[in-house]
């Protein structure tokens, strides 16, 4: 079934102020492409230190959900199938950087992982290495931001799992890694894509934390974000056309998942 049938008379006021709300959210994007100097496009894609940067993001990126998935998974299994004292300030603590301001996250990696941190410290004095201004760092600071994001997806897909499926499993002999592989996994696999793809679009936009921990230094730990930052400050025409790189990708994301959530209640719906 649809959302919404019946014709729904709007309260006096309400369209005209809906109206006003899209504008001011719609405006500023619009007017940002239409500022685009499309002409300077071969110059700017060909520039060396927007070219480093785009593939700097997308290597980072990709690394950064690729430790969200490796770490998420286990993290959102534990908090949707065990219950023990303490377990709401855990799962607070696994969320908290999605609500956190991004430089926070930042100054928070540099006192664990800095070379004067309370980790970053003995890696710099027993091993000599330094991971704060460094690629690594770009990673790490990514994969604090947009990990929340999957184990928040991944906890409710794993919810929502009928018991009754895992406890028949487990009845018929099967080891709980199996269950796990076998039969919870195809089960939240829309849920695990959709998280995917929201914890890389989120790694890939990651500016704050990375410009505090990991540094702006181009070639090395500067990201597309980054790169728009120094753009902009420098009042280049590239500022504006990385930006609808970055738009465009959001906007990719938004509306893919958007329809993926909406055909999965329909099909629940149907079911």
């Amino acid at each position: 079934m649809s959302r919404n049938t019946h014709t729904t008379r709007s309260p006096r006021g309400v369209i005209p102020v809906a109206v006003v709300g899209l504008l001011l959210l719609a405006l500023p994007i619009i007017a940002m492409l239409i500022r685009v100097p499309w002409s300077a496009i071969p110059e700017i894609v060909t520039d060396e230190s927007n070219r480093s940067a785009l593939v700097l993001s997308l290597r980072t990126s990709v690394l950064a959900t690729l430790l969200s998935v490796a770490v998420g998974a286990p993290v959102a299994w534990l908090i949707a199938h065990h219950t023990f004292p303490g377990m709401r300030i855990i799962r607070a603590l696994c969320v908290l950087p999605m609500v956190l301001p991004p430089v926070v996250g930042g100054v928070a990696l540099i006192y664990v992982l800095g070379k004067n941190g309370v980790i970053g410290q003995y890696l710099w004095d027993w091993f000599g290495i330094r991971i704060a201004f460094t690629e690594s760092a770009a990673v790490l600071a990514q994969f604090f931001v947009a990990a929340p994001y999957f184990i928040v997806v991944m906890e409710s897909a794993f919810t929502s799992v009928d018991p009754a499926l895992v406890g028949v499993s487990r009845s018929l002999g099967a080891r709980p890694w199996h269950v796990l592989l076998h039969v919870q996994l195809p089960l939240v696999r829309p849920a695990l894509i959709a998280g995917l793809v929201l914890t890389w679009a989120r790694a890939l936009g990651e500016f704050g934390a990375t410009i505090t921990f990991a540094g702006n230094t181009q070639g090395r730990t500067q990201t597309l974000p980054l790169a728009v930052y120094t753009a902009l400050e420098s009042g280049r025409d590239a500022a504006l056309l990385l930006s609808v790189v970055l738009i465009v990708v959001s906007f990719t994301v938004l509306v893919s998942l958007r329809t993926h959530w909406t055909s999965g209640v329909f099909r629940r719906g149907q079911a």
